[in-house]
């Protein structure tokens, strides 16, 4: 088959290596330098098998900056364009996505359209009116920042948003490049997979306040945060993954899929939706005042990304413990390779790591490195597993 990617993103970039396996696989992006790279088989995000497929793996794929070429003559076209939410309008924000199927509708109208983006719940049913006759069908994604080819490899389910023909296609592709033989499939209709995917990743970050607000519980008691939680994760109900405390949920998705899913509840009584928007704020005020406490001069913010393996720091909850800080009048520099900028938001870059770990009184790190275990009396995080 050919199959056309939009974006090239950790969602778009991964399904694109995926499915050039077996198809030929032509991604669209915006950005001249993107595509340049793709065509270099380099890829121009950091993921692991991302990166090993394109050096080692035969496949069936370029990329281009041109829609008509990707779009035109191809049988299924997988949208991963960004969506995000807009917090003065409470609504997702899917322009981008909206001028993808502009130009789809104008190239190749009888194509199957697979959305990956994040969307509302709704909204591929509403948007089906825009754009008669074309073959839209929602199925989520569930991966990853740094393994997102790896999650399409291991895939926990596949999930697509429609009972037909073409839902078995959209289905078979994804399950075809993975590397499992048992995935669990499951089509339902298109709204209830938009809900599976604000759901699943509002109870992920409900998970993460949780742990997070026994966390700050034990700090304030001068209790054992550790032994707590692998007491609590002994029981199977619970178990002892997932648990590993944090400066709060960030990234792409955890932050504006909770806020999407509170917006959605509108009408609807509730009480742990809200309060799962709300924890994230308490708990990066409560680590913020926790530095503060320490009283330090200069304080070190050790990278910005959100985990090991990752060069995307969109959103990170480090950032959020770093503004409020400086909100308090004191300094912090930014210890951050992947960054180009010699400052971020007014904090100046930190080149050499020596420099860094010297002139900071306390440095800050979401995860521990080991790079900073000659310093650890500086070092405040609450990774308290060395794990993400």
């Amino acid at each position: 088959m050919k199959i056309a990617v939009a974006g090239t993103g950790y969602v778009g970039l991964s399904i694109a290596v995926l499915a050039s396996q077996r198809h030929e696989v032509i991604a669209v992006d915006v950005i001249q330098e993107k595509v340049d790279l793709i065509n270099k088989k380099v890829s121009p995000i950091e993921d692991h098998e991302i990166t090993e497929f394109l050096n080692n793996k035969k496949l069936n794929l370029r990329a281009t900056t041109n829609p008509e070429e990707a779009y035109t003559g191809a049988e299924v076209i997988f949208v991963a364009g960004p969506t995000d939410y807009n917090t003065e309008g409470n609504f997702f924000d899917t322009t981008v996505i909206e001028r993808i199927f502009d130009d789809i509708f104008k190239y190749n109208k009888n194509a199957i359209v697979c959305i990956k983006s994040t969307i509302p719940v709704g909204y591929t049913e509403t948007i089906r009116k825009n754009y008669p006759g074309m073959r839209l069908i929602f199925s989520p994604e569930f991966l990853r920042e740094g393994k997102a080819l790896y999650d399409n490899l291991h895939p926990s389910r596949i999930i697509v948003g429609e009972k037909s023909q073409d839902a078995e296609v959209i289905a078979r592709i994804l399950k075809e490049g993975s590397l499992d033989t048992d995935t669990p499939v499951l089509f339902t209709s298109s709204t209830e997979a938009e809900a599976i995917k604000l759901f699943a990743n509002s109870y992920l970050a409900l998970r993460v306040a949780y742990f997070n607000e026994l966390d700050s519980y034990a700090l304030k008691y001068n209790l054992d945060t550790r032994q707590i939680i692998e007491g609590v994760g002994l029981d199977p109900r619970i178990g002892m993954h997932y648990n590993n405390p944090s400066f709060g949920f960030g990234g792409y998705c955890l932050p504006k899929d909770t806020k999407q899913l509170r917006a959605n509840y509108e009408h609807v009584p509730n009480n742990i939706i809200q309060a799962i928007v709300d924890s994230n704020s308490t708990r990066k005020d409560f680590i913020a005042d926790t530095i503060l406490a320490k009283k330090p001069r200069k304080v070190g913010i050790y990278r910005l990304i959100m985990k090991e393996g990752s060069d995307n720091f969109r959103a990170s909850s480090i950032q959020g413990i770093m503004k409020r800080i400086k909100a308090k009048g004191i300094e912090c520099i930014v210890y951050e390779p992947v960054l180009k900028e010699d400052h971020f938001y007014g904090s100046r870059k930190i080149t050499s790591l020596d420099e860094f770990k010297k002139i900071s009184d306390v440095i800050v790190t979401n995860r521990h490195h080991p790079e900073l275990d000659d310093v650890k009396d500086k070092v405040f995080t609450r990774d308290l597993f060395t794990r993400d």
